[in-house]
């Protein structure tokens, strides 16, 4: 058996099981990023992490609303490759470091995080399309861009400033 639990028949099913994965990915980035927003000492990045999280919330919601629609139950699905990312992220929020250093590695860790979730919306979204579910594709389409978007504003704070007081 593979990663996901039932056989996977046709492009439908396996969009089915992409949004599974997605999620239990924001699901578990919920969790996690009030962590991340307190253990940020920068106070640019500490809003950056607080302003995600309202973000993902609506992302979380948006695939409940694609999973109505769809009529499928998006829960009892674990997203493993993000509890592995997220666990790197609390091993660099534990690690012996300062502040800026510190900072720079959730940087690091987050744009993991947006890059992994870049990949499945941008994914998912096509699957949706050549499916026939244009309603859903699009909702996709609009994360995959919020994602984008996040990746680009950690971008731009790492490499315009954060990197730079890390040294």
């Amino acid at each position: 058996m593979g990663i996901f639990s039932d056989k996977l028949n046709s492009l439908d099913d396996l969009l089915h099981e992409q949004l599974r994965d997605l999620y239990s990915a924001e699901s578990q980035l919920v969790k996690a990023l009030p962590d991340m927003a307190d253990t940020a000492k920068d106070a640019r990045l500490k809003q950056a992490f607080q302003t995600h999280l309202q973000e993902t919330k609506n992302q979380v919601a948006r695939l409940e609303q694609i999973g109505r629609d769809l009529k499928i139950d998006l829960s009892g699905h674990t997203c493993k490759a993000m509890e592995g990312l997220l666990k790197e992220g609390k091993d660099m929020m534990h690690e012996n470091a300062s502040d800026e250093v510190k900072d720079a590695g959730l940087i690091a860790s987050a744009q993991r995080v947006e890059h992994y979730e870049i990949a499945g919306y941008g994914t998912a979204a096509h699957y949706a399309e050549r499916t026939g579910h244009a309603a859903a594709a699009g909702l996709l389409r609009q994360t995959l861009h919020e994602e984008q978007s996040t990746d680009t504003k950690l971008n731009d704070l790492a490499k315009n400033y954060i990197n730079e007081k890390a040294g």
